[in-house]
């Protein structure tokens, strides 16, 4: 003889309407917050591997920003050694003027006096700082990467390498030039040929010895633009593998975490669908006698 008992006959059906109703409210909860976890517990695998791809995001958002800023100080350190360039190819003018025989004293004075002007407005931009608030031509240490003695000479003050800028995987990058690199011996140059301009007398020695000076200060310049120009194409395929980097980060964050609206929709009205046929067999089960199951 078979014996049905009444918990027998309640307790499958409740466990399954359990079930499903558990499931129905975490469909409804992902579809409504576009997120397939609400807990690390949902999915551990998962949560681990988001907390993976989180912390590989925050990296790249820090060396992308380093990037950045590297990118607009060689921008900077360009663009100022460009100023200073035009800045010496007037002086390079101004000498070959001057080296015109028939000029006066009181006309070469006057050529000197326009080269120290310039002197000083190449003084100001050698002593430019970037937004870091940091020498641009100087060290990482120091508030300035040249200064003026009392006999108006000007020299390079700093001291080591400028900071270097650390872009990610370990490497950084130097985004500026230190002055005694770039400038080499300018400003000895300009002030030589100034004094020759104001003392008056024969200045052939002088502005050929100026004129070979600026030469090969122009071609320390043109050098030193191409060793930025060389940075910054670096910097911008790094910016590019981050921005790629970024893309697929994003991607493999959203596969894992995020609703994929349709098919959770889809799957909540399964779910539903079988919740409610479930409730409907148990009600017609509930209702039954034993003399049914009997029959």
């Amino acid at each position: 003889m078979i014996r049905i008992a009444t918990s027998q006959m309640y307790s499958r059906p409740t466990s399954l309407m359990s079930a499903l109703t558990a499931k129905a409210d975490s469909v409804q909860t992902s579809i409504a917050t576009g997120t397939k976890f609400t807990a690390p517990s949902s999915d551990a695998a998962a949560f681990r591997r988001l907390d993976s791809l989180k912390r590989g995001k925050a990296d790249d958002l820090s060396s992308a920003a380093n990037v950045k800023l590297a990118q607009g100080i060689l921008a900077q350190s360009d663009s100022t050694l460009a100023s200073i360039e035009t800045q010496l190819q007037r002086v390079q003018e101004l000498t070959i003027e001057a080296s015109n025989g028939t000029l006066t004293d009181q006309n070469r004075s006057a050529i000197a006096s326009q080269i120290s002007a310039i002197t000083d407005d190449i003084y100001a931009l050698a002593n430019t700082k970037d937004v870091r608030g940091q020498p641009l031509f100087g060290s990482s240490a120091g508030d300035a990467a040249y200064a003026r003695a009392g006999d108006g000479s000007i020299s390079f003050v700093g001291s080591g390498e400028p900071s270097a800028i650390p872009i990610g995987d370990g490497t950084s990058v130097q985004a500026s030039i230190t002055g005694d690199r770039a400038f080499g011996d300018m400003f000895s140059v300009l002030k030589s040929l100034t004094d020759a301009l104001q003392t008056g007398g024969d200045i052939s020695d002088a502005t050929g010895d100026a004129l070979a000076g600026l030469t090969n200060n122009l071609s320390g310049l043109a050098s030193a633009r191409a060793s930025v120009g060389a940075r910054g194409a670096r910097l911008d395929l790094e910016a590019d593998r981050l921005s790629d980097a970024a893309i697929a980060n994003e991607e493999s964050r959203s596969a894992i975490e995020d609703t994929d609206i349709p098919s959770a929709v889809a799957e909540l009205q399964k779910t539903l669908t079988v919740l409610q046929a479930t409730q409907a067999s148990f009600t017609k089960l509930s209702g039954m006698s034993l003399f049914d199951y009997l029959r």
